[in-house]
């Protein structure tokens, strides 16, 4: 524990950087970033408390931490460390015994409730996914699954990008199943990567049965994110042996995928073949009357308000997924906690304002537009850029067209020069045309952003 020995320096230099900020007329700024109070200390460490979780990941990254750090190393030469916790997470060691004691009690008494080693989280449940134009299907197939499980609609197949929903359907069967089964039944909830790297563990450690006993014997199987198991044979002929087990003693699986089963690259056919043998559903971005549900229902689990005006303006801006929702709510809660005020609908577009602007024309250039665009339906750059006709050319290059115009500032004509020497007319009508299909076709506009995102990632 400490003895304070950095207390009096700690508040010195608190004390200076304040005559700092006033100085360059900042208060208001060192009023809200600077909110953090002195602890304790070691030898080289000040522990400060903060408000709020948010506070702390801010303050974290906004750098004020390490303004601190070395406005004490300017007073003392030495490098202290500034360390942060929570305030309301702050545990005494009494009430953290009696936490213990309340916890030992309880697990006591679900002695007859099997032990939950599902890696589920209890937040995603059916009560807290809002369906939609987009999902309602989804919803409903994975409701019937639930309660029928191993018996309809297995496997099940979840596709589409990130952030629509996938998890939380397959997570909300598994906690359906896990809550209503009277059964003590074996229930697993599984990243790709996560089983794919255990797959490997146990070759290493020369116990493959192992790992075959513990999912060969199961009898709910929620496998997330396949598409990891692209390139990798290895750990698709395991699954491949899983699920034949699995499915012989009729055992629920549910997999998700970023895309349709049969467009993730070197999947072995009979793999494709078994998880394209039961459902397989696209989950696409949720409409204005959807994104409107959906953040009535994260704003009433948040137990808050929000403007009806505020709540337009978040719908109408993030078209994107449930997730990027999801991070403007928080943003606009986090940013009202910290300066203890209502949000205003001009607080809400000033603290969103970088979330809705796009920056990435100045970061994607089109040759990454067009390789990515090419490899994904397997022809060459030359033949996107060329004057082939043919469907199999055509639908491509009207794809890269659509997508250059969406993320950079290129116009027709430049464009046209870029891809292979077209005029402004037949460059128009391209991108017209997909512009069009779309918003009929909403696979086609799952796609697009799934290209969106490789794209963007590839820059990375």
């Amino acid at each position: 524990m400490s003895n304070q020995n950095y207390k009096e320096i700690w508040q010195h230099a608190m004390n200076l950087l304040k005559e700092e900020y006033i100085s360059k007329k900042n208060e208001n700024e060192f009023q809200i970033w600077f909110n953090m109070k002195y602890v304790e200390d070691t030898i080289n460490t000040i522990t400060v408390s903060v408000a709020s979780s948010f506070m702390q990941q801010m303050i974290t990254k906004k750098g004020y931490f390490e303004i601190v750090e070395n406005k004490i190393k300017e007073i003392t030469g030495q490098s202290i460390k500034i360390k942060s916790i929570v305030v309301n997470e702050e545990i005494s060691e009494t009430k953290e015994s009696a936490q213990k004691e309340v916890k030992q009690v309880s697990e006591e008494k679900k002695e007859s409730k099997p032990k939950k080693k599902t890696l589920l989280q209890e937040k995603f449940t059916f009560e807290t996914f809002v369906p939609g134009d987009n999902s309602n299907y989804a919803y409903n197939a994975a409701l019937a699954v639930s309660r029928n499980p191993g018996s309809k609609y297995n496997p099940i197949l979840f596709y589409g990008g990130s952030g629509l929903g996938k998890t939380h359907l397959m997570q909300a069967i598994g906690n359906y199943i896990y809550q209503n089964s009277s059964e003590k039944l074996k229930i697993c909830y599984i990243s790709a990567e996560d089983f794919a790297n255990e797959f490997t563990t146990s070759l290493s450690n020369k116990n493959p049965n192992s790992f075959k006993n513990k999912y060969r014997n199961l009898d709910v199987l929620l496998l997330d994110d396949i598409h990891f198991f692209q390139n990798k044979t290895g750990i698709q002929e395991e699954l491949f042996y899983t699920f034949n087990a699995l499915h012989d003693k009729g055992a629920q699986m549910v997999f998700t995928c970023d895309r349709p089963i049969r467009e993730i690259k070197n999947m072995t056919e009979r793999l494709v073949s078994r998880l394209s043998n039961g459902l397989c559903i696209d989950l696409t971005p949720p409409n204005y009357e959807t994104r409107i549900a959906i953040i009535k229902k994260k704003i009433e689990l948040e137990g808050k308000n929000l403007d009806t005006e505020i709540i337009d303006y978040i719908a109408k801006n993030v078209e994107t997924n449930v997730r990027d929702l999801e991070s403007a709510i928080q943003r606009v809660f986090g940013y009202a906690e910290l300066v203890n005020k209502n949000p205003t609908i001009e607080v809400v577009k000033d603290q969103l304002k970088d979330l809705f602007t796009s920056n990435v024309s100045e970061n994607i250039s089109l040759d990454i537009i067009q390789k990515v665009i090419a490899e994904n339906y397997n022809i060459s750059v030359s033949d996107l850029k060329g004057k082939k006709r043919d469907r199999k050319y055509a639908f491509p290059r009207q794809i890269a067209i659509y997508i250059s115009r969406e993320l950079t500032e290129i116009s027709y004509t430049e464009l046209g020069i870029e891809i292979g020497g077209k005029d402004h007319s037949t460059v128009m009508h391209a991108y017209n045309k997909i512009a069009e299909e779309i918003k009929t076709d909403s696979s086609l506009q799952a796609k697009i952003q799934l290209f969106i995102k490789e794209i963007k990632e590839y820059k990375k």
